[in-house]
């Protein structure tokens, strides 16, 4: 696994971005349009449209608070010395993990990458090649990948049902 870790961050980093600038904008636009309400009429119904366009500029200024920190969480990641794994190193922050899942369709390999932050992103490996999803420690498949190393088995629920996973490597 020769992937550069920096890069997956700078890539998570440019979505986070991009979230951010979505928030920012809807919520601009939801201020305006409860500002617009407001004054055009002083009917009733405008005035909860008004009011629920204000609060959703609110839901949007907190969720690009939420981004704000995540991007400096990671940032700060980034910026550290990573952590340096093999296949006897213990999964932690910073791993990138292979697993086997096996379903009713039978064998499969994911690829994961532990950060602070990110949960449920999906990353694009070099040139385009293969996908890592992004889980957290606090995240069904990062509490159980946690302190496991290459060939440990790991049970993760998965909406109600348990899988057995098998740590392939950790990079």
């Amino acid at each position: 696994m020769g992937l550069d870790k920096k890069e997956l961050m700078a890539q998570l980093a440019d979505r986070l971005q991009h979230s951010d600038r979505l928030a920012v904008r809807a919520q601009l636009e939801a201020r305006e349009a409860a500002r617009s309400l407001a004054t055009e009429s002083e009917k009733k119904e405008d005035g909860r449209a008004a009011i629920e366009y204000g609060s959703l500029a609110t839901g949007q200024a907190a969720r690009a608070r939420r981004v704000q920190e995540e991007i400096g969480a990671l940032t700060a990641f980034r910026d550290a010395d990573l952590p340096r794994f093999n296949r006897r190193t213990p999964v932690a922050l910073g791993a990138i993990v292979d697993v086997r899942t096996e379903d009713e369709t039978g064998y499969d390999e994911r690829t994961f990458f532990l950060l602070p932050v990110g949960a449920g992103t999906e990353l694009t490996g070099p040139g385009g090649d293969g996908f890592l999803s992004v889980i957290t420690p606090a995240s069904p498949v990062g509490r159980a990948l946690m302190g496991r190393r290459t060939g440990d088995c790991i049970e993760v629920t998965l909406a109600g049902e348990v899988h057995e996973w098998e740590v392939l490597d950790v990079a």
